[in-house]
C-alpha cells in the first residue's frame, strides 16, 4: 500500500497510529504500524470498522493484526513480490539463451575448424602435415567438449534456478488464494473457482451444487468466550469442513463465521446428504479450554444448498443458497434447507 501524503500529514497519522498502539498494547512491528497507520489516515474504512469492533471486545491479538493485513494491505506485498521473482525468472531465462547463443558459436567455429582439417588432412603431402592437422583437430574436439560440459553444467544450473522460482510463484499465488486463519481456500479462491466449475457444468452438462454455511450464535459466542476462541472455533470449522470434501470438491472461507462448499458433479440430493454430514460432524464437536477443561458447550451450523441452473448468473444461485441458509435459520437453526423445500414468500 502507497501513500503520497505531505511530510506534516504523514507525521500526523504516524503520531495517531503510535498513540493507538500503545493504548492498545500492540507491538511495534512494521506490518502492525502498517494497518494502525491505514486506520488513522481512514484509507481502509472497511478494515477500521473490523479493528474498531475488536478494540471495544475482547481487544486486538497477534492474530488479528496479521489477518487484518493480509486482508486489506497485503496484496501489494503479493503483487510486488510476484513482479519481482516473475523479473528474476525473465533474468534466468535471458541467461540460458546466452549460453544456448554461445554453444551456437563455439558449435560453428568448431564446424569450420573440422572442414578446414580435414581438407588440410586429405591434402596432406608428408606425415608432419598430417600429425599436425590431426593433433589441431583433437585440440579443437577436446575444446569443444570442455565448452559442452560447461554449457551443461551452467543450462543445469538455470533450469534449478528457474524451477526454484516457478516453485516460489506457486507459493506466493497459493497464499493469495488461502485464508490466514483457517488454512483453506479464501473468498477470492471461492469465486474463481465457482467461475470455473460453472463454466464446465455448462460445457459438460454436469451438475453442480454449492452449499452455504454459518456457524449459529457465532457473534454471541464470540462476545461470551473472547475472540481467540471465536478464531479456533473457525479453525475447526475449516478443518471438518476439509475433511467432508473430496476430489474437486472445494470448501471455502466466504466471509466472517460463513463457509461455503463447492460441489461439482454433485446432485441436489447427494449436496442435501453433505451438508448434514457436515452440520452432524460440527455438532459432534465440544469446544473446551485447554488450561482449565471448562466447557463451552456445542457448535452448530445452518446451511443452505442449492443447485446451478445452466445460463443464470453465479449471483442467482448464491442467492438461492443463501435463503435456504436463512430459512435454515429461522426454523431454529442446526439444519439443512435446499431450494426444494424452500418457501414462496406470502402474497399480499
Amino acid at each position: 500500500m502507497e501513500y503520497t501524503d505531505g511530510f506534516d500529514t504523514a507525521a500526523g497519522f504516524a503520531k495517531t497510529a503510535i498513540e493507538l498502539m500503545a493504548e492498545n498494547k500492540i507491538p511495534h512491528t512494521p506490518r502492525n504500524f502498517a494497518v494502525w497507520y491505514a486506520h488513522a489516515s481512514g484509507r481502509e474504512p472497511q478494515m477500521s470498522s473490523v479493528l474498531e469492533t475488536l478494540i471495544v471486545g475482547e481487544g486486538v491479538s497477534d492474530d488479528d493484526n496479521a489477518e487484518l493485513y493480509s486482508k486489506y494491505l497485503g496484496k501489494d506485498d503479493e503483487a510486488a513480490d510476484l513482479q519481482k521473482t516473475s523479473e528474476r525468472v525473465d533474468a534466468a531465462v535471458s541467461k540460458v539463451l546466452g549460453f544456448i547463443g554461445e554453444a551456437s558459436d563455439g558449435a560453428e567455429t568448431y564446424g569450420q575448424s573440422l572442414e578446414n582439417n580435414l581438407g588440410e588432412m586429405a591434402s596432406a603431402d608428408n606425415m608432419d602435415s598430417l600429425r599436425q592437422a590431426v593433433a589441431t583437430l583433437v585440440g579443437d574436439t577436446k575444446k569443444m567438449a570442455t565448452q559442452n560440459e560447461l554449457l551443461h553444467e551452467r543450462l543445469e544450473n538455470s533450469s534449478n534456478e528457474i524451477n526454484t522460482l516457478r516453485e516460489h510463484m506457486e507459493e506466493v499465488r497459493a497464499e493469495g488464494l488461502t485464508d490466514g486463519l483457517t488454512n483453506i481456500p479464501n473468498r477470492k479462491a471461492f469465486d474463481i473457482t465457482l467461475r470455473q466449475e460453472a463454466m464446465n457444468a455448462m460445457e459438460t452438462g454436469e451438475e453442480l451444487c454449492l452449499l452455504l454455511c454459518d456457524i449459529d450464535h457465532f457473534k454471541l459466542f464470540n462476545d461470551t468466550y473472547g475472540h481467540h476462541t471465536g478464531d479456533q472455533v473457525l479453525k475447526l470449522v475449516g478443518m471438518i469442513l476439509t475433511q467432508n470434501v473430496k476430489g474437486r470438491d472445494t470448501a471455502a472461507r466466504y466471509g466472517g463465521e460463513e463457509f461455503a462448499i463447492i460441489l461439482p458433479n454433485t446432485s441436489l440430493g447427494a449436496a442435501k446428504n453433505l451438508a448434514n454430514q457436515v452440520r452432524e460432524a460440527v455438532a459432534s464437536k465440544r469446544i473446551r479450554k485447554k488450561s482449565t477443561g471448562e466447557h463451552f458447550g456445542e457448535i452448530t451450523m445452518s446451511i443452505g444448498v442449492a443447485k446451478f441452473r445452466g445460463g443464470e448468473s453465479l449471483s442467482e444461485l448464491i442467492q438461492r443458497s443463501d435463503k435456504g441458509l436463512y430459512q435454515a435459520k429461522d426454523s431454529g437453526r442446526n439444519c439443512v434447507v435446499a431450494e426444494d423445500k424452500l418457501k414462496e414468500p406470502a402474497e399480499g
